[in-house]
């Protein structure tokens, strides 16, 4: 089972993939953690990536893909994996393929999982932190007697500084924009399966289950 999972911010992507991960004893391959441990290995690719993030710069895709290449080949990943971050654009799609062509491994599935916007932009920026218990909450979403717990507790309910209308909207856009060619892409390829990420967390799962007949 090798898949893709495709979806905006707040969307639950992440939450659908490790459980994919964990139920199918499949690894979760993250860019971000997989960059993380190259620099800290002090691997070829990672001293490269560390440079490029040193001079403030974006960390190559020729690097990033090298680096995929490298944790797709380990054994753990020969029965399957989840690339959760990567790719986020038609550009990395097309060079994944490649790569993924050239180990033997290629895609199975992409999976979006799909929720209006509207949605999101409450997921988003209705997310709070209680101040005391560290509990994540949201203001649209959680049981008034949980948001109601916090405040008798002493606690405040606390906005991350980027939970704004603003800054998610933007993300949202940019998300759109760059992620429309992908779905369209996977789509073409037959590789596209679509579900609605509207529900409880079980709800979701049970139609990703359904789509990859897992």
């Amino acid at each position: 089972m090798r898949i893709v999972f495709l979806g905006a911010p707040g969307s639950g992507k992440g939450t659908q993939a490790q459980r994919l991960m964990a139920e199918h004893h499949i690894p979760q391959v993250s860019t971000g953690d997989l960059l993380r441990e190259s620099v800290a290995a002090g691997s070829e690719l990672g001293r490269r990536a560390k440079a490029a993030m040193a001079a403030g710069e974006l960390v190559s895709d020729d690097i990033v893909l090298g680096i995929i290449r490298e944790r797709l080949q380990q054994d753990d990943a020969a029965a399957g994996f989840v690339l959760d971050g990567f790719p986020r654009n038609l550009a990395q799609a097309t060079a994944l393929e490649g790569v993924l062509a050239g180990i033997g491994r290629p895609l199975d599935a992409a999976v979006l999982i799909d929720v209006d916007f509207e949605i999101l932009m409450k997921r988003l920026t209705g997310r709070r932190t209680c101040s005391v218990t560290g509990k994540l909450l949201n203001i649209h979403f959680s049981p008034k007697s949980e948001l109601d717990a916090c405040l008798k507790a002493g606690g405040e309910l606390v906005q991350r500084a980027d939970d704004n209308e603003e800054t998610i909207g933007n993300r949202l856009k940019v998300y759109r924009a760059q992620t429309e060619p992908l779905v369209e892409h996977y789509r073409a390829a037959g590789l596209l399966r679509t579900i609605n990420g509207q529900g409880s967390v079980d709800e979701v799962y049970q139609r990703v289950r359904q789509v990859l007949k897992a």
